[in-house]
């Protein structure tokens, strides 16, 4: 790796504080030093990296101007957000990011003042900017509220919805549009510019005002002069549309040129309402290999900044993303209903093949889980048969949707649930641990849960095969290394599978947690069942085996509460049978960034921590008592 390049103006930079001590004359210095920082950095320790690179100069230009921490800068996502890291005081620690004890891998309130809103999730800054712009009126402190908010994060509908209210109430606000989709084209440049300081200045504000006083006293000229000036703002930038929101459009404007962005923002400052500034932006700016793949440079490992991601020549695992991916294709192949649908993840959830083998059956809906779920059902009436990749932490989004338009209605959706479980470096915001818990209770709806590789692959054929909602849900990264059949079968619905016979005790296996259950099984002769399907539960089964044993255990990658398990102990109440039953899962609490494994230990999900609970339900006098546990890690 190479060694960290002097950043002798970055290093006098503790808070922002020191920042705004600076003249304007050295900003662009330290830009060039805060990137070469970021790139030090990520390239040692992993992490988000692509996106902090294209945000260097509006980073540097929103601390100098605004006074945070007073001033409240919202980000969206916080992917872009180490840059506001390394001036807010975290920049020793910055290597220590998305591991176990370090930095969280967003903004997090209880990590620092000036992370005054807790992200993760897409799309909730301008919300949450409103709600801190209103309460500055309230309190009459005169606080700015300032939302930054990508191009991707505005495709959601709660972003809308959230400038619709804005507008309406005149919020003094602002909403950063960082648009890195596009290259930095013709129209954004000398002219440009200029045209976003006139729109920003305060000659125009009057001047605009002015005019619309004098013109609402004659509606007839009122009415034409509004239209005039939407349509000729309408020829030179695409504003319009938040100028309907109630917003004050200016831009779009070089988010890479520091000076027209002080100078912008310092117009915008001394305007009232809702402002909306839109600039451009390139994703991996300063680093050639990550401007020329963004997403390739969007997360990454560390890496050697001379040569760049290598990738790696030893052969690789297929991760349950790469089972689902493959089979998606090959079902493709044979039923020429199936759809594919992805909230934003073509990547993550392995749909890249896909897209180029069915590019008239992928659908991609840009950050809109809401709107993935209904636009899946609304397939489904009409005889498709869609497959939604989805992550368990997104699924949560269009819940109202699953509900309401596919399971009320009974439409055959299968989800392909991923990352189900914790998911590593990413933390609380996306870690799947409350799927089950929320789908299990949905009627008619068959939740599966696959152990290995295999499975998961016959487990999505069988989804796919009925007549009905459906989802399978598996982890990230890989399996034990089953071996995939290519043929497809379809599973018996709602049949569990014993894969050792014991005595005394018999552990039910929900998923990926079977390898657990077999290991510890074999130090106590315990009986041992694959449930693989959460909903239908197998009822005989459980039955059977509370008869013949002392007492059941369940263990799953899901929280306690309402999971898999909770469906095993109302088997036993509504058929009023009296067996000790211990369950295990992810404890009640939030589980903090890290490695999955060390996610894992820390939940107590571990061979050593299970065997430990499997000791001391065995040595339990009482006979006849239900016993919920959460791992302790």
């Amino acid at each position: 790796m190479a060694e960290n390049h002097a950043t002798p103006l970055l290093d006098t930079i503790q808070i922002p504080a020191d920042l705004r001590r600076l003249p304007e004359s050295q900003l662009e210095t330290l830009a060039e030093e805060l990137r070469t920082a970021l790139l030090d950095s990520v390239s040692q320790s992993g992490g988000h990296f692509a996106a902090g690179l294209g945000t260097i100069e509006l980073t540097i230009a929103l601390h100098y101007l605004y006074n945070t921490p007073e001033d409240r800068l919202v980000w969206d996502v916080g992917h872009q957000a180490y840059p506001h890291k390394i001036l807010t005081g975290r920049r020793a620690q910055l290597p220590s990011i998305r591991q176990w004890g370090g930095l969280a891998p967003f903004p997090k309130r209880e990590e620092s003042d000036y992370d005054t809103f807790g992200v993760g999730h897409s799309s909730t800054s301008i919300s949450a900017a409103l709600g801190m712009a209103i309460a500055a009126r309230q309190s009459n402190s005169g606080r700015k509220s300032v939302a930054i908010i990508g191009d991707g994060g505005l495709t959601a509908g709660m972003a809308f919805e959230a400038l619709n209210h804005a507008g309406d109430l005149n919020a003094d606000m602002l909403v950063v549009l960082n648009d890195n989709n596009m290259s930095i084209s013709p129209n954004v440049g000398a002219l440009s510019n200029r045209f976003a300081q006139i729109l920003s200045g305060q000659i125009y504000a009057s001047v605009k005002e002015q005019g619309k006083r004098v013109l609402s006293m004659m509606p007839p000229m009122w009415e034409l002069a509004r239209r005039a000036e939407e349509h000729v703002k309408g020829l030179i930038v695409p504003g319009t549309l938040f100028e309907e929101f109630g917003f004050n459009y200016i831009g779009p404007i070089d988010g890479h040129d520091l000076p027209t962005l002080l100078s912008t923002l310092r117009n915008i400052q001394q305007l009232e309402g809702p402002q909306f500034l839109h600039i451009i932006t390139q994703k991996g700016k300063g680093y050639a290999p990550a401007e020329d793949d963004p997403v390739k440079y969007h997360g990454v490992t560390p890496f050697d900044p001379q040569l760049g991601i290598v990738p790696s020549k030893k052969a690789k695992q297929p991760s349950y993303s790469n089972i689902f991916g493959d089979w998606a294709c090959d079902m493709a192949a044979e039923d020429d209903r199936l759809v594919a649908i992805t909230p934003a993840m073509c990547e993550g959830s392995d749909l890249k093949r896909f897209q180029q083998e069915y590019p008239d059956r992928y659908f991609d809906v840009g950050i809109a889980e809401q709107h993935s779920v209904t636009v899946a059902a609304g397939m489904a009436c009409d005889g498709l048969k869609p497959v939604v990749a989805i992550y368990s932490t997104f699924l949560q989004r269009g819940y109202d949707q699953l509900i309401h338009d596919v399971v009320v209605q009974k439409l055959p959706v299968l989800f392909a649930i991923d990352r189900a479980g914790v998911v590593g470096a990413d933390g609380p915001t996306h870690n799947g641990s409350y799927d089950i818990s929320f789908m299990r209770c949905l009627p008619g709806v068959v939740l599966m849960a696959p152990a290995d590789e295999n499975e998961c692959r016959q487990m999505l054929y069988t989804g796919h095969c009925l007549d009905q909602p459906a989802a399978v849900r598996y982890p990230r990264g890989s399996g034990p290394g089953v071996a995939v059949d290519k043929q497809m079968t379809a599973l018996p619905v709602g049949k569990a599978q014993l894969r050792r016979q014991g005595q005394g005790t018999a552990i039910l296996a929900f998923g990926v947690m079977l390898d657990i259950a077999l290991q510890v099984a074999e130090t106590i002769d315990a009986t041992v069942v694959n449930m693989r399907f959460i909903k239908p539960i197998d009822e005989d089964m459980i039955l059977q085996l509370a008869a013949s044993h002392g007492q059941l255990i369940t263990i799953e990658e899901n929280v306690v509460h309402g999971g898999a398990g909770s469906a095993v102990n109302e088997v036993l109440a509504a058929h009023n049978v009296h067996v000790r039953i211990a369950n295990y899962g992810l404890p009640d609490r939030l589980l903090e960034h890290g490695s999955r494994e060390d996610m894992l230990y820390d939940a107590g999900l571990t061979v050593e921590a299970f065997s430990t609970f499997v000791a001391s339900v065995c040595d339990g006098a009482e006979p006849a008592i239900i016993k919920n546990q959460a791992g302790q890690g």
